[in-house]
């Protein structure tokens, strides 16, 4: 019956669920459901890590390779992601440990932002991104600037 509700009314069952756990009837949980649905939170976090990253990069290239477009809201969103991926990491510390392969992860994706954004060659940009961690979450780092 739980896995059929689970299909039907995810919000109904993951209310259940959390209901049955609290009861303590581990007997009547849903378990695979359950597993995959961890599972998949796990994942949802680390992709939007991820995607935070990349917006994060391509917005940093396009700051550091167009500074004659140079806008507010680049800076903004410079800001916003920076502040949003050091909250995640601080949210969920154990996404520290692969920040540095979703940084490579992310790195095409932001160079790809960015040629869509500012119609610049690919081979505008490095092969590998050419900001360090540190400079990557320094709310003052902003490349090109003097």
């Amino acid at each position: 019956m739980s896995a059929n509700l689970h299909d039907k009314d995810f919000h109904a069952w993951a209310i259940q669920q959390a209901n049955l756990l609290k009861a303590g009837k581990l007997h009547e949980i849903d378990l695979d459901n359950l597993i995959e649905e961890i599972e998949s939170m796990g994942a949802s976090e680390r992709n939007q890590l991820q995607n935070r990253l990349k917006v994060l990069i391509g917005h940093l290239l396009k700051w550091q390779f167009q500074p004659s477009f140079r806008t507010r809201s680049w800076n903004a969103t410079i800001k916003e992601q920076r502040l949003s991926v050091i909250g995640l990491v601080e949210d969920n510390p154990s996404l520290k440990s692969i920040l540095a392969e979703r940084i490579a992860k992310a790195y095409p994706q932001g160079v790809y932002l960015a040629v869509k954004e500012t119609n610049l060659d690919e081979k505008t940009f490095p092969l590998a991104c050419p900001y360090s961690m540190e400079q990557l979450f320094d709310m003052g780092f902003f490349p090109g600037d003097c």
